[in-house]
């Protein structure tokens, strides 16, 4: 009887042994071909050699700083090299302690998990670091399953069979250090950051290669719980599992006990930084060229956000950071004064200065929010104004920092209508090459550009265009005209006649060069040489000069009325004035590469002649007027600034100080700024304090400033160069018939009529 049990015992034990050693091989074939596909397919070989996964695209500074990223998953892939010993040391002791010793399949550790398992007792996991791999790169557990799947136990057996299938191919196709790279290039490490890159600059501000022994332990205990073990959501628990990273560490002595115990004591010393698309240098360039991007990358045949091109632009971190110290300084203060102001009245007024009615309410109207309200319940239902009008928790931006408060869609809207906005862009007038740009105060709460997309009325910044056709036409700087008062007729409209006056004071009478004018900014005098040239002379002149938005032919337009434009164009159609007469077209990005470093595409900026040399010159000359003549609009400029230095601007502010710029012009750099509100019923009470000189002038100021002093800029002081072939016109005006011009025109401006403008 005994010798039966013992018999079929043995024949038990041969045929599970035969079974094993068919059943299993044969099993494994099956998957491998996906047999009646009952398994779900295995990745290809040329997917093992080269492995799919999504990495973020890199936004480069002309000086090789990072700016930003564009990715669905915040991922930049490193290599072995790039990883310091520390880490890879904490990884392996703590996923795979035989990970130098196996071929993808650690069976010591498979046999140990399914023991733990039978007796319920863990003893730890059976995958290896290249089984874990695997599944990042395949997504085993999630992707190509097959019929057998749903089958309980045995889905989950077959998805480990995929896993040992793919590790030993990877194992063939790639080095021990390949793999554990391509490992911690795909963990999530939570908190947006997905790869070790991502990881050490969000949690540590470090590089992968400078993560010490503490650093590590956080890092791998984050591996297989990112939400249980995050540091920020559950410190506590994160902690004991660091401190059991560590542990391990001095099991394998990696560390001695002094180590253990110094390092077990630290703190975590994080230096945490969630990288998003509000976040560090140029966060409103970064958005608006996203859409320049987009739409190469789709012509191209590349996702922008997952194939990991690198994107070099023209920026310069150095100068974007003075540009944005210098908004964010002056603005500080600015809305300190608007404010106080204010005194306590809503910064939104008619012309007469009285409040227009209903403003929150009309305005809120345009909002997404309020759309959406309307979509869902329907625009007269009560629900619409009682969940407009509900107070709940939120966070709202202040020049001191977040505020924690309850308020109303209502009351949020009302309480951001009262910031006063800006918009900056520098550029190098030669080359075209952008090198700063600030689109507003602060791109968390305040998302619309105002360097491209917002376009305003350019006050007197339209003047030098028409002092362009004045200086083209024969006229020198040096040709006196009257302030006096001009009138334009309109007949049959209402009010039949128009006639400018200046901003500060009635027409004197008196005699001035147009240069002065200019630097004085006298409206009479710039309304005498439009109805000189007529409108559309001036609107020709503003288009080939470099502006690109539409203006209309109107005898307004000589005081900035009739047309929009941006800061963008502003400024790359006063740099041709410093760039020989010739515009050149302001780009933002020099080349394209793909992950490899292959170069996709070169960018050239456009470039036409707008203007003679000798005009340009000229130009520039009548541009320093306003630092250099008697109150210039530009004599409030540091004194620091115009030492040693020739230095063109322009002021400009709108009629009711809606709108203030600046626009300056050095020999190495163009720069210019807008200052206002969102709204145009948005402004100070009175022209004064509105005015160009008060809101914008004093950011290029401080930018110019902090430029100056970087010696590592190359920004240097100095003169304009002058025309190769020397001047046909004087310029000292001392020295200067001040009625010589010859005109062109043929026109006598008391003679002149409607008929002869229009």
């Amino acid at each position: 009887m005994k010798s039966n049990k013992i018999k079929w015992l043995l024949i038990t034990l041969w045929v599970v042994f035969i079974c094993t050693m068919v059943g299993v091989p044969v099993f494994f074939n099956m998957i491998g071909n996906n047999s009646f596909g009952l398994f779900g397919e295995l990745p290809g070989l040329e997917s093992l050699e080269n492995p799919e996964e999504e990495t973020a695209s890199q936004l480069f500074s002309a000086d090789n700083v990072l700016l930003g990223k564009y990715f669905r998953e915040n991922r930049t892939p490193v290599t072995y090299d790039e990883l310091s010993r520390e880490l890879t040391e904490t990884l392996l002791v703590t996923e795979d302690l035989r990970f130098s010793e196996h071929s993808g399949i650690d069976l010591r550790a498979l046999v140990r998990a399914v023991v733990g398992k039978l007796t319920f007792s863990f003893a730890g996991g059976g995958s290896t670091i290249t089984m874990q791999l695997a599944e990042n790169l395949y997504k085993t557990e999630q992707e190509n399953k097959g019929k057998l799947h749903n089958v309980p136990g045995l889905g989950q057996i077959i998805t480990k069979f995929k896993e040992w299938i793919i590790a030993v191919q990877l194992e063939k196709n790639y080095t021990k250090e390949e793999i554990l790279a391509m490992y911690l290039n795909t963990v999530p490490f939570g908190s947006n950051a997905f790869g070790i890159k991502a990881a050490a600059k969000t949690f540590f501000n470090k590089e992968p290669k400078q993560i010490t022994y503490h650093e590590a332990a956080l890092l791998v205990g984050l591996v297989n719980a990112p939400t249980r073990y995050s540091p920020i959501l559950n410190p506590e628990t994160s902690m004991r599992k660091r401190n059991e990273v560590l542990y391990n560490l001095r099991k394998y002595n990696r560390i001695d006990q002094i180590a253990y115990d110094s390092l077990r004591a630290k703190e975590f010393d994080l230096q945490y930084k969630v990288d998003g698309h509000n976040e560090g240098l140029a966060t409103y360039f970064r958005t608006v060229i996203r859409n320049f991007l987009m739409d190469w990358t789709t012509q191209h045949g590349y996702d922008l956000f997952e194939d990991g091109l690198k994107i070099y632009t023209t920026i310069d971190s150095r100068m974007q950071t003075y540009a944005e110290d210098a908004v964010r300084q002056h603005m500080d203060t600015l809305q300190s004064v608007f404010i106080k102001h204010l005194e306590g009245r809503n910064p939104w007024i008619n012309e007469d200065f009285t409040e227009v009615e209903n403003f929150i309410e009309t305005t809120m109207q345009r909002t997404s929010y309020y759309k959406s309200l309307v979509k869902e319940y329907g625009k007269d239902a009560d629900s619409v104004d009682i969940l407009l009008n509900l107070k709940r928790p939120m966070k709202v931006f202040s020049w001191d920092g977040e505020i924690d408060t309850l308020m109303s869609a209502y009351d949020s809207l009302k309480y951001y209508k009262h910031f006063l906005q800006a918009g900056f862009m520098a550029m190098d007038p030669h080359s075209g090459h952008i090198k700063a740009w600030v689109g507003g105060i602060d791109h968390k709460y305040f998302q619309f550009d105002h360097v491209m997309q917002g376009k305003r009325q350019p006050g007197s910044t339209i003047k030098p265009f028409v002092y362009s056709a004045v200086i083209d036409n024969g006229y020198s700087p040096c040709y006196e005209v009257a302030d006096a008062p001009i009138t334009f007729s309109f007949p049959g409209q209402d009010p039949p006649t128009w006639t400018p006056s200046n901003a500060v004071g009635n027409p004197t009478g008196q005699m001035m060069t147009i240069r002065s004018a200019l630097a004085q900014s006298v409206n009479t005098i710039t309304a005498y040489w439009m109805k000189k040239l007529g409108p559309q002379t001036v609107v020709d002149y503003a288009h080939r000069i470099g502006i690109q938005s539409d203006l209309a032919a109107v005898p307004a337009l000589c005081l900035g009325a009739g047309g929009e434009v941006s800061v963008y164009e502003m400024v790359g159609a006063y740099s041709t004035f410093v760039n020989q007469g010739v515009w050149t077209e302001p780009i933002f990005i020099t080349r394209i590469e793909d992950e490899n470093g292959r170069v996709l595409q070169d960018f050239v900026p456009q470039t036409r002649e707008a203007l003679s040399e000798e005009t340009a010159y000229t130009m520039l000359y009548m541009l320093r007027g306003a630092t250099e003549e008697p109150h210039g609009s530009g004599g409030g400029l540091s004194r620091e600034i115009k030492a040693n230095n020739q230095v063109g601007a322009k002021t400009g502010t709108t009629q009711n100080a809606s709108d203030g710029w600046f626009m300056g012009v050095t020999k190495d750099l163009v720069a210019g700024g807008w200052v206002g509100g969102d709204d145009r019923s948005i402004h100070f009470r009175n022209w004064a304090m509105g005015q160009g000189a008060r809101t914008a002038m004093p950011i290029w100021n401080n930018f110019m400033l902090k430029v100056y002093a970087d010696p590592d800029l190359g920004i240097e002081k100095g003169p304009f160069p002058k025309p190769v072939n020397g001047l046909s016109v004087e310029l000292d005006c001392s020295k200067h018939d001040r009625t010589q011009g010859i005109d062109s025109l043929g026109v006598d401006i008391e003679k002149v009529s409607e008929d002869d403008i229009f």
